[in-house]
């Protein structure tokens, strides 16, 4: 099935949305936030970090490049698409 890139970036974001609930607890709702809200502001921690960064590497078959290991990449479900869109191109 044929889908459009906003398809993809939607399905995508839908998919990283589905890691950060499994995988970190924030202290707001996850719905209640827009692709660009801070999530370290939301109540992401550097150990949870850990675990959605290894969560995403599994789930897309990936591997965060160093200079990607950083609080930007992390900081909002669309940086964390576009880092993901980056690495499977």
């Amino acid at each position: 099935r044929y889908c459009t890139n906003g398809q993809k970036n939607k399905m995508l974001k839908q998919d990283v949305r589905s890691i950060l609930s499994n995988h970190c607890r924030l202290s707001v709702d996850l719905s209640s936030l827009d692709d660009n809200s801070d999530l370290y502001d939301a109540g992401l921690t550097s150990l949870t970090t850990v675990n959605v960064m290894l969560a995403i590497e599994d789930h897309f078959d990936i591997e965060f490049d160093d200079q990607m290991l950083s609080r930007e990449t992390f900081q909002s479900i669309n940086s964390l698409a576009e880092a993901i869109e980056s690495l499977k191109s």
